[in-house]
């Protein structure tokens, strides 16, 4: 009763602040033509996997930077971890707890930390699960001894003031099963997001952003990062960390992310090929979602209720999307051929489970070009029969925004069958 009231208040304040009900209506989808993954910009028409990797990809890479989520700077050169704890005996000896700092300047003053859980039977090194938390690492699993996340909510009542969060150790359990996965083989690894960049807008002064400021620069230029790319940054520097932990195969992380980290999970898949998987959980708009469909969450929806996490070209698009030079069923293709799984609730049409399946319908021919299967059907699945024949994934399974135990249970499934080759 709590959720559903909760939920409740947030779609009224949602429909206060846009002064009008979003659509979920599918006769009121309008009509639109998507741009061809497989047409140039000049017209050309790409045939090969060569000229997908050596010329569209990089073109439609650029695109996505240019005019969604912004540009990134290069990694700091001072780039540097520490192991700050580990227990091998965590999860009554079923794994390795480790906790690791990831320092983004010289002085070790900015950093993020890493939680891990590594599983104690194994043989050699693991593939991984990995991507954001969102109250802290604390959060995800009832665990004395991980460190407490230093979080911060929004500014109260549009002020100034910060107020400190008080989540409480393992309420956001039921979204990480630490154990099933433990038990499957797989390691698992999560980072704060506010140890990277805030979620609220502050003008970009509070997390990663002014570390790389020039000379009088205040603020990200119109085609720099926006939040959900400094976060796809920072997970980025983790897999620098990944690549020099012994105990984890770095050529099988599969990065994840439920709601807005979906969006930046795909992003990070995108920009970073080191990553073997990406996986989106009701993602939506800026995620898996087709924008020119406008249905329930749209580009000027999200631009106006959360204007920091995309790049300040994207809202030139706002009830604009016709004019977009991309769509999200070509972030999708920037995959290829590496796996990716989309995954939609039936009751979450803020998320438009639609467009998200049908992201992964015209991504498809560029898998085509690798001689791959990506999403091999048309069709819609019924829900909760997960299509994990391809290398581009689907389910819609009964329920709402969230994610939980059926969903990481598919994606065990579909990871099982590429990252434990």
């Amino acid at each position: 009763m709590k959720k559903v009231l909760l939920a409740s208040l947030f779609f009224l304040q949602v429909l206060l602040f846009w002064g009008q009900e979003p659509n979920y209506d599918e006769s009121k989808v309008p009509s639109f033509i998507l741009p061809d993954p497989l047409i140039m910009e000049n017209g050309e028409i790409v045939t090969t996997k060569e000229e997908w990797i050596e010329k569209r990809r990089p073109e439609i890479l650029n695109l996505f930077e240019t005019y969604v989520y912004g540009k990134s700077p290069e990694k700091p050169a001072n780039l540097h971890f520490e192991v700050l704890s580990e227990d091998h005996y965590a999860l009554s000896n079923m794994a390795t707890r480790k906790e690791i700092a990831v320092y983004f300047t010289e002085s070790d003053e900015h950093y993020m930390t890493i939680l891990m859980y590594i599983p104690n039977k194994r043989n050699g090194a693991v593939p991984l699960f990995f991507g954001l938390n969102f109250k802290g690492n604390h959060t995800i699993y009832d665990d004395p001894d991980i460190t407490e996340s230093v979080t911060r909510m929004e500014p109260r009542d549009g002020g100034s003031e910060i107020r400190p969060n008080a989540f409480k150790r393992g309420e956001a359990s039921s979204r990480w099963p630490v154990e099933m996965l433990i038990a499957n083989g797989y390691g698992l690894a999560t980072v704060y997001r506010g140890d990277i960049d805030p979620d609220y807008d502050d003008g970009f002064q509070n997390g990663v952003h002014p570390l790389f400021y020039k000379d009088g620069q205040t603020k990200p230029k119109a085609d720099e990062w926006g939040t959900l790319a400094a976060w796809a940054w920072g997970l980025s520097c983790a897999m620098d960390y990944f690549e020099t932990d012994e105990d984890i195969d770095a050529s099988k992380v599969a990065v994840f992310g439920h709601s807005r980290h979906g969006k930046t999970a795909l992003w990070t898949g995108a920009i970073d090929q080191r990553f073997a998987m990406a996986i989106s959980n009701d993602s939506g708009c800026g995620g898996a979602a087709l924008s020119r469909r406008k249905y329930g969450e749209t580009v000027s929806k999200i631009n106006k209720l959360f204007p920091h996490w995309f790049c300040e070209n994207f809202k030139q698009y706002s009830d604009n999307e016709d004019k977009l030079p991309v769509d999200q069923h070509q972030l999708i293709a920037l995959m290829a051929p590496r796996p990716v799984y989309i995954a939609s609730a039936i009751e979450d049409r803020w998320a438009d489970p639609k467009g998200e399946f049908l992201s992964g319908v015209f991504a498809t021919p560029v898998y085509e070009l690798f001689g791959q299967d990506g999403l091999p059907i048309k069709d819609m699945p019924d829900v909760d029969s997960p299509v994990i024949d391809g290398y581009i994934g689907y389910h819609v399974r009964t329920g709402d925004h969230d994610i939980n135990l059926y969903d990481w249970q598919q994606f065990v499934k579909f990871a099982d069958k590429y990252l434990k080759k």
